[in-house]
């Protein structure tokens, strides 16, 4: 075996062969002879270090000898004369001849300026995001006593996944304490690494609600929460997990329907139906694993009816590092689309599914409240989304974990849900419309566009009796004003007659008092809508369920049949002198409005004072025409963002004034609201400004009291989210300003936009940008290195290519990309057109396709359609540029460092005897070929089997970070020849290389996360779509040819362009679509890795006779060879 292998095959090298070498010949025997007898010729005692070398001597002689042959003086370095002299003229030529290389720390003054750029515009961006535009917190802790019972009977008999989660049904100590079960079943899904005890809050608000207040309803029944332990499972990240826990709940839930089926267990009436269907109630990703469970094949039909949510991503996944999270996110957003496409409901397996969406606003710095929304996959007639701060009682943003124990948000929800049951019906809820009515009752203000009065469906309660002369009546088109109640001493009505009718919307009606609008005896004040009730004989007033004579002992009188508004009544949070925030502990004020349709029925609108004395308290109701009440500001960007909005409220307006600004509706804007002071005479104001800022779609409202300045932000037309199955007609930013009237001055307004506070809603939008738009300037950087490496044939370091990037071509990058944006957001603008209503005719079978389309538009770039922000990718870029230089200059010291330590411990231990010290040891691996074979293909085994080939990634980092770590070392112990030059290479080489590898780790880091977490919990199921050799096997090839010490050969040829075809694809799909489908990253990168593969190969390519002579060699043999 050893006569076929020469000495030279031996030695771990690396080579760089010029491609008119010759043929090895007797006469660079000869020159090799010449430095063998130059390194005998040292002073005894000395030797020059020998290593591993990274260029062979046969290379290095053979062009030697040509140079000598062309009369170039060729000097022998460290050679000495016979009489102990070093031959200096010799020296100096060496040392010409050495290439100078530049420090790998140096940078020029560009870089230098754009990564301080890059370093301000970071520090601006979070500085705002953490310190201006936040809203106040005020939520209250709720009470609960909870008690959870586990369902042992619910094992593998039922899933195969018993042995991982548990199904708890949870009790409220001294309040629901009862079991089997035998109310209405609701099951609770935490979310990404949650907890199943995050059902108590609103349960125990539910139990105590219920008991105190909706029991007495006959046809409803308390609340069953069932809750499930998913051991905190991570459904973020990882679309298998997301899938098994769907199939796991659609298991769960026809188990909880068999606990009321088995008649063992149940205790319900026996006249009322068995439960047939479930609420869901999921909390982050749970409510994407309750969307998910209707698309499982294990789903029971018409099992879920309705679903509620809180801060759930529903329009795109918070993070897209994982494959199968994205397809899964694409699979339930299309089955969900399509349902609501067919024309007929017998088609729509959703039919009867109701989906209302709770976010939480922007105190929510986990998943953007952007994502919350639903109306690119629901029509309004099946569900909404909703803010906490539009919620009546509530009037305040939350965080992510606080959404679950809110009290004032829980409270709200339990009724809301506690009012949707109908025990009477199988599906023990009301039906699709009455459940949406009910939830828009409890979660919306009111006064959005559409919202159904019941005004006009009830049937008159009251009959009111006056006095012929002795009642008031406000003259048609003068405003009632009651600055005090109970001045009369005694129950007194005011009138306002009902203007006649002059068309659908041209007149409303307001009213607005400090006191509580309600049918019980205990108000002061009583708002009835009445038509005269004719005298007829015989007729009694028993026809009505309440009497209210006014009249006294007068002989003559007038009798109304009237209705009462309270159940229209429309609760703000009070505005005093006193008041600092909307979610303050005050009486809230009353609020009604409607349109003249809703009372053109009746004659007029009568206000019962029923104080018996003088107190505090205030009325103001008035008519007004609607374009008396509404100003439409035409303002432009460029005006609004020099200028802002002004607009004065004039001195006789009305009670409450509109102002719509359409250019205002982009989420990354913030601005600032100014509100001018009214002077007022004696008596001073009867309440403050209140300003409402408000969105038709999705329903985000906001309340400021007592406001001079206000923060306005808002969660309008954001990046990378579709857009809605039906567009709003009405477009961007309202502000709704209640004002005293009676002060008789006028109010100025002004809107501006706020730019330091707009910077800080860049984080949570583009968060996750920095994993796409670092590899767009990793991979030119790197195109730049091969260029000068193919050119010239040394290789230069990150730092001199990201100088040669930043000052050759980041010019171009950022004009292509502010091009590139602003040319898609004007072909997106021009194709945009509203999409027909889902539930309309269809001309053809390709709507849905076309809808799938339109979802989709939004991926590329920064995923916005406004030319406006064509700015932000070159922004984006720019700053990129700095992360990674930052990077770069972290990972120098890393891997400076731990060469520091490496080199001690290497020449330390006493144990190390001088002459293997003196000799030194070999950099890279020794390891025999068969042994670096066996262990590929055992690393490759397992990830075929049990590891995920994410954890093979992290640890190929890792090797690669050890391989940088010997290069460093190597380089900097080898100063002299042409050995330093190839030295310094290689290590540039292997440190490009681990850069753009760590820029990848984040994207694989999270499905790690998942593997160890199910690790711990005992699960070992491996995950089928992370076990593809093809993903992991260059990156394990390459950094393995790296360890032996290989340079990578130069590409003289036309081939070398396919190195810089690959790095700008790369670098292309970074900026595009990197940010949608960050997963795919790595797979580029892999691809790129298999070309370097095959580069490295390509001057010894494996035959079948080397391999089997490398499995056939003897190991002591091999061993021996290696240390010669």
């Amino acid at each position: 075996m050893r006569s076929r292998r020469s000495s030279r095959d031996s030695r771990p090298s690396t080579t760089v062969e010029d491609d008119d070498e010759s043929d090895h010949s007797p006469v660079e025997d000869e020159d090799e002879c010449r430095l063998a007898t130059a390194q005998q010729s040292l002073i005894p005692g000395e030797s020059i270090k020998k290593g591993p070398p990274l260029i062979s001597e046969k290379s290095t002689w053979a062009a030697a000898k040509e140079k000598e042959s062309q009369g170039v003086p060729v000097p022998l370095s460290g050679t000495r004369t016979q009489s102990g002299e070093w031959e200096k003229g010799k020296m100096e030529d060496t040392r010409k001849r050495r290439r100078i290389i530049r420090s790998t720390w140096a940078c020029s003054l560009g870089t230098l300026v754009v990564t301080f750029t890059s370093a301000i515009a970071l520090w601006a961006i979070m500085m705002s995001f953490r310190g201006r535009q936040c809203d106040a917190k005020g939520c209250i802790t709720p009470r609960m006593s909870p008690v959870y019972l586990k369902a042992n009977d619910f094992d593998t008999e039922h899933t195969r996944f018993a042995s991982k989660y548990d199904l708890y049904l949870y009790r409220e100590a001294g309040v629901d304490e009862e079991y089997p079960p035998k109310g209405v079943p609701v099951l609770f899904i935490p979310g990404n690494a949650g907890s199943y005890r995050q059902v108590r809050s609103i349960a125990a608000e539910a139990a105590r609600y219920f008991k105190n207040v909706a029991s007495k309803d006959t046809a409803s029944r308390n609340l069953d929460f069932f809750t499930v332990d998913f051991k905190e499972d991570i459904t973020a990240f990882h679309g298998r997990t997301l899938l098994d826990q769907a199939e796991y709940l659609n298991e769960a839930v026809s188990y909880i329907l068999s606990l009321y089926h088995d008649s063992r267990k149940s205790t319900m009436d026996s006249d009322m139906p068995d439960p047939s269907s479930v609420i869901l109630f999921g909390h982050s990703m749970g409510g994407i694993v309750a969307r998910t469970m209707l698309i499982m094949p294990n789903y029971q039909s018409n099992s879920v009816n309705t679903i509620i949510t809180m801060s759930a991503p529903h329009a795109r996944p918070p993070v897209s590092f994982d494959r199968q999270i994205v397809k899964t996110y694409d699979d339930i957003n299309n089955y969900w689309r399509k349902s609501f496409s067919e024309k007929w409901a017998s088609n729509n397996p959703l039919w009867h599914v109701t989906l209302v969406s709770i976010a939480g606003g922007g105190l929510d710095n986990v998943v953007p409240s952007d994502y919350a929304s639903i109306s690119s996959l629901v029509p309004d007639t099946h569900g909404f989304t909703v803010f906490t701060s539009s919620i009546p009682d509530v009037w305040l943003g939350v965080d992510h974990l606080e959404i679950l124990w809110c009290d004032q948000l829980m409270k709200a929800t339990a009724k809301a849900m506690l009012d949707i049951v109908d025990v009477n019906r199988a599906g023990q809820t009301k039906p699709r419309a009455e459940r949406m009515r009910i939830m828009k009752k409890w979660l919306l203000t009111g006064m959005e566009e559409g919202t159904e009065k019941t005004l006009p469906h009830k049937e008159p309660t009251t009959l009111l009796t006056l006095e012929d002369n002795s009642h008031s009546i406000t003259a048609l088109g003068h405003r009632l004003v009651l600055s005090h109640i109970g001045e009369a001493g005694k129950p007194r009505a005011y009138l306002l007659p009902i203007p006649p009718s002059g068309g659908p919307g041209n007149t409303k009606f307001s009213l607005m008092t400090d006191q509580t609008l309600d049918e019980s005896q205990r108000g002061k004040i009583e708002v009835l809508f009445c038509s005269v009730f004719p005298l007829q004989a015989g007729q009694s007033a028993a026809l009505f369920s309440m009497n209210m004579d006014l009249s006294g002992d007068s002989s003559g009188s007038t009798r109304l049949a009237c209705k009462n508004a309270a159940d229209d009544v429309i609760r703000l949070p009070a505005s005093t002198r006193e008041s600092k925030h909307s979610f303050d502990a005050a009486r809230p004020f009353s609020y009604l409005q409607y349109n003249l349709e809703d009372i053109a029925e009746h004659q007029f609108v009568a206000v019962v004072d029923k104080a018996v004395r003088k107190s505090p308290g205030w009325v103001v109701a008035e008519f007004i025409g609607t374009k008396d009440s509404r100003i439409q500001s035409n303002v432009s960007l460029g005006g609004l963002l020099r200028n802002g909005v002004e607009v004065t409220l004039p001195a006789d307006r009305p009670l409450v004034m509109d102002i719509n600004i359409p250019i205002i509706h982009s989420s990354l804007f913030a601005y600032k609201l100014n509100v001018g002071t009214q002077a007022c005479g004696e008596e001073g104001q009867l309440f403050t400004p209140l300003v409402r800022q408000y969105l038709a779609d999705p329903y985000e409202s906001k309340f400021f009291v007592n406001v001079r300045t206000a923060d306005i932000n808002l969660h309008g037309t954001a990046p990378f989210i579709p857009p809605a199955l039906r567009p709003n007609a009405k477009h961007g930013l309202s502000v709704q300003i209640w004002s005293d009237p009676t002060c008789n001055t006028a109010i100025e307004i002004s809107i501006k936009v706020d730019f330091i506070g707009s910077l800080g809603r860049l984080v949570m939008r583009y968060r996750t940008i920095f994993t796409a738009f670092p590899l767009l300037v990793v991979a030119l950087v790197l195109r730049k290195q091969f260029q000068a490496y193919d050119n010239t044939g040394h290789f230069i370091s990150f730092s001199e290519g990201m100088d040669l990037f930043i000052s050759q071509s980041l010019p171009y990058v950022l004009v292509c990309l502010s091009l590139l944006t602003a040319s898609l957001s004007f072909a997106k603008h021009e194709s945009h057109s509203n999409i027909p209503s889902p539930l309309g005719d269809r001309k053809s079978v390709d709507v849905a396709s076309s809808t799938s389309m339109q979802f989709a538009k939004n991926d590329l770039l920064v995923g916005l359609q406004d030319p406006f922000f064509w700015f932000l990718a070159p922004f984006f870029a720019l700053v990129a540029v700095g992360v990674c230089v930052a990077l770069n200059y972290t990972a120098m010291i890393l891997l400076h460092s731990c060469t520091i330590i490496y080199s001690i411990f290497s020449r330390w231990p006493n144990w190390v005897s001088n002459e293997k010290r003196r000799t030194g040891t070999v950099p890279f691996s020794t390891s025999s070929p068969r042994r670096r074979i066996i262990t590929t293909l055992t690393l490759l085994f397992f990830v075929a089997t049990l590891i995920p080939y994410q954890f093979a990634y992290m640890v190929a980092c890792i090797v690669q970070g050890a391989t940088c770590v010997r290069a460093l070392k190597y380089a900097r112990e080898n100063v002299y020849g042409e050995r330093h030059n190839t030295a310094w290479d290689f290590y540039n080489y292997t440190h490009s290389i681990l850069v753009a590898m760590l820029w990848i780790l984040p994207i694989n880091l999270p499905v790690l996360v998942v593997w160890h977490h199910n690790l711990a919990v005992h699960w070992l199921t491996p995950f089928s779509s992370h076990h593809n050799l093809l993903s992991i096997m260059p990156f394990i090839l390459l950094v393995e040819t790296l360890t032996t010490g290989n340079m990578i050969p130069r590409v003289t040829n036309r081939i070398k362009h396919v190195t810089g075809f690959l790095l700008l694809g790369l670098a292309a799909y970074s900026a595009m679509y990197g940010v949608s489908y960050a997963y795919r990253l790595h797979h580029l990168v892999n691809i790129l890795a298999a070309w370097f593969v095959v580069i490295h190969f390509s001057t010894t390519r494996p035959t079948v006779a080397g391999l089997l002579e490398i499995f056939m060699e003897d190991p002591e043999e091999s061993r021996k060879k290696r240390h010669q």
